[in-house]
């Protein structure tokens, strides 16, 4: 059975949220420093912006099958503060949305600044295209996809049509242009 991008993402976030599918535990503090000092060089924010908040994200890559290969369609995840809280919600756009204040933000991958992880998604670098609200999303200037786990798509031929969501984690890091 096909399901639409829209309620694909939907059952996916509902499931993350209700701990089904992926729980939001947090890393400790340390581990979620510890991936940043070690930010590749190709994902680096660029000098005059800075980091103001760091959120562990579990979840989903959604792949669907398009003349016989694996393409990415979507990614499904609950964002966490360092306390494990819930505070956001990452989907197709890219967009993050905070659950806490409704402020988001939209971006798209910088051209070349990628990082391969082996058996994972690659670390990227994201420029804000949109942000809206005035709350934690406000004025992001940059995305940092960090230290990933899982999420490749899977190898091999498909059938066409055909949708499978992997799960994944990563650090994602949130820059402002710096005063």
């Amino acid at each position: 059975m096909k399901r639409t991008g829209i309620v694909l993402v939907a059952s996916t976030l509902l499931g993350i949220l209700a701990g089904g599918v992926a729980s939001t535990a947090a890393p400790t503090p340390d581990a979620m420093s510890e991936a940043a000092a070690r930010v590749a060089p190709a994902v680096q924010v660029p000098a005059g912006n800075k980091v103001v908040e760091k959120f562990y994200a579990k979840g989903v890559q959604t792949y669907t099958c398009i003349t016989g290969a694996w393409k990415g369609l979507e990614p499904a995840a609950t964002l966490a503060d360092k306390l494990g809280r819930a505070v956001g919600l990452h989907s197709r756009g890219p967009i993050w949305v905070s659950t806490v204040d409704g402020s988001a933000v939209e971006a798209a991958p910088v051209d070349g600044a990628r990082n391969e992880v082996p058996g994972a998604v690659p670390e990227l670098l994201l420029k804000a295209k949109t942000t809206r609200g005035s709350g934690v999303f406000a004025g992001v200037s940059y995305v940092q996809r960090l230290n990933t786990k899982g999420g490749l798509a899977p190898t091999g031929g498909c059938t066409e049509g055909a949708q499978t969501s992997v799960r994944y984690e990563a650090l994602y890091t949130f820059s402002v242009p710096a005063l």
